[in-house]
């Protein structure tokens, strides 16, 4: 059976600190608490600026075996050069990987919104330069890439360079109104809206889900992830999978609801115990 590697945007908020994390629990703690409790972490701040290598030793050496991160390609090399003579920059993001050692997860490329299918001679050559040992994802935000003929030859580029198709998911997200809440609106405003996908193009799963801020609520669109990512295990196929929702407080309580739909069609290992109630929140107290 394949491995399930569950996780969040982040590994630390304040939010959590009571509920996912214990009492009083201090920001320095975050990671170690965090990585005792799920197994992935999506790495974003990498997107904004890379750490420095002895920041990125400390991660790796503050979290158990078998703990995963899956660092986001810096904006530097998708946004702003995009793709192109971005050799200096892409050696030192590879250099953070490398000293991750076996915590390094899928490398997480990010196009651009504006990055459309003429651009996939750039891509090509980009991916086509990286070294094999990594695991990479690609995810594409532009409506060429959800339709005809660039995505198709986005998806073949991905198989021939055994890189998986980042499937980003905001059906629940966008089932709900426009002025739901504030924190509604404004992730509604950030996200991408665009047909569902579950394209398989490397030997493991990469799978960004962004739901309801109610952890309940997301369980008729969780329900038939789980089923799908029953089958991926079932085949032998890793599989991560990142659990947002509009400000995140709740994110972990997703993370724990999917694994929970996806063990009752395959068997999984138990996560670790946690307090996810909230005095504010008694309902979500009987989901775990």
């Amino acid at each position: 059976m394949g491995l399930l590697y569950l996780g969040c945007p982040m590994w630390g908020l304040k939010t959590w600190v009571g509920n996912f994390f214990p009492p009083k629990t201090k920001p320095k703690d975050f990671l170690a608490l965090y990585s005792r409790r799920l197994s992935a972490v999506e790495g974003n701040t990498t997107f904004y600026a890379l750490p420095e290598a002895a920041t990125v030793a400390r991660w790796r050496d503050e979290t158990p075996p078998g703990f995963k991160f899956c660092l986001k390609f810096p904006q530097v090399i998708s946004h702003r050069k995009r793709l192109r003579q971005c050799e200096a920059e892409t050696a030192e993001f590879l250099n953070r990987l490398e000293i991750l050692g076996d915590h390094c997860g899928p490398a997480f490329l990010q196009l651009p919104p504006t990055f459309s299918g003429q651009h996939l001679p750039s891509l090509a050559a980009y991916l086509a330069q990286l070294p094999k040992h990594f695991q990479f994802v690609v995810e594409p935000r532009h409506a060429d890439f959800f339709g005809g003929e660039a995505e198709r030859r986005l998806d073949d580029l991905l198989r021939q360079q055994g890189c998986a198709r980042g499937l980003f998911d905001t059906t629940a997200l966008f089932n709900l109104p426009p002025g739901f809440s504030e924190a509604v609106s404004v992730a509604q405003g950030k996200k991408p809206k665009f047909p569902k996908r579950e394209t398989r193009t490397a030997p493991f799963a990469f799978v960004r889900f962004v739901g309801q801020p109610e952890v309940e609520a997301n369980t008729p669109w969780l329900e038939v992830w789980a089923a799908r990512v029953a089958e991926w295990l079932a085949a032998g196929e890793e599989v991560f999978f990142f659990l947002h929702n509009p400000d995140d407080t709740h994110s972990p309580g997703m993370a724990r609801l999917l694994h929970q739909l996806v063990n009752q069609r395959l068997a999984l290992p138990p996560l670790p115990n946690w307090e996810m109630a909230e005095a504010s929140q008694p309902k979500q107290a009987s989901l775990f």
